[in-house]
């Protein structure tokens, strides 16, 4: 031991009392999320955002929140259509209402940015479907995903990423909790203690 680590080494038991280090884990308390079940947010937030929003779909809260949860568990609209007992318009409605756009709705035969330039200089429908090229269907559509990209972005995209985050981590949560006990980790990990001595 060189003089600086006993000076060191000397300061330390000054200090301490002793001449080892005891760190003792803390146990885990069993959870690496919340406890709260995540639906239960999802309702709330589906709520607010129609205090907050004109929703179009007609589709009750209940079906807006399985629409959700639905669509993050990687659904496409026919399935969530089929499984809703729904047709996939109000399916698509349903998305737009909450902010959830899929990149494949963005893909339109032009460019979209000049339908959102269309959009807010209030261009007539007629006049847009025209210089665009595309039928009035087409144009709904497309104005739809529009309009719910300007309502997600004028909300810091905040619904759409607290949806996503809430079930993500829900099943990040329960994938890693099932993990976790099954390997036992949990009891390895009690009562642990690491000595150091100088």
């Amino acid at each position: 031991m060189d003089e600086k680590t006993e000076e060191l080494r000397d300061i330390f038991i000054d200090t301490t009392g002793g001449d080892t280090v005891t760190e003792r884990q803390e146990e885990s308390r069993g959870s690496l999320a919340d406890e709260r079940d995540p639906s239960e947010r999802v309702e709330e937030l589906v709520a607010l955002m129609r205090e907050e929003y004109a929703f179009v779909s007609g589709l009750d809260d209940a079906a807006l929140v399985e629409v959700v949860r639905r669509y993050h568990d990687g659904e496409d609209d026919d399935a969530i259509a089929a499984a809703m007992d729904l047709d996939a318009a109000t399916v698509f409605d349903a998305r737009m209402d909450l902010h959830l756009v899929r990149e494949t709705d963005r893909d339109a035969p032009f460019e979209l940015s000049r339908l959102r330039t269309m959009v807010v200089e209030d261009v007539p429908e007629e006049e847009r479907a025209a210089a665009l090229s595309v039928s009035e269907a087409e144009l709904a559509h497309y104005t739809a995903v529009v309009h719910a990209d300007r309502r997600s972005t004028r909300a810091n995209d905040r619904f759409r990423d607290e949806f996503a985050e809430l079930l993500t981590d829900s099943d990040l949560s329960d994938s890693y909790a099932k993990g976790a006990h099954e390997d036992g980790l949990r009891e390895a990990a009690e009562d642990i203690e690491t000595d150091v001595s100088f």
